[in-house]
């Protein structure tokens, strides 16, 4: 998977399009994101026992495919490639061609 959980990334489609958050959690047999602050939309939510009721905001997932990894370097979305580097194998900016910790 070339985005993982604690990565920066920008949104290139929807409504929160250009705006950069981190990565909360990823799914890979969805092929999911959940970003940090952002895809927010409103749950209204009944009062059930001692919790309260209301209006709430949610984050709900974004398509893998619809989000770029910020480069930590160039800071800038870039394309992720892999290289191996003796036995281990590491992600790599295809734009500054940097290793991704």
């Amino acid at each position: 998977m070339k985005i993982k959980k604690n990565d920066t990334v920008q949104i290139l489609l929807g409504k929160d399009r250009g705006k950069n958050g981190k990565v909360l959690r990823v799914s890979t047999k969805e092929n999911k994101v959940w970003v940090e602050g952002l895809n927010m939309y409103k749950r209204h939510v009944k009062k059930v026992g001692q919790t309260e009721g209301g209006i709430i905001g949610i984050s709900k997932p974004l398509n893998i495919s619809n989000v770029a990894l910020v480069c930590p370097h160039c800071k800038k979305p870039a394309r992720v490639g892999f290289q191996v580097e003796g036995d281990i194998k590491v992600r790599v900016c295809k734009k500054c061609k940097e290793a991704i910790k």
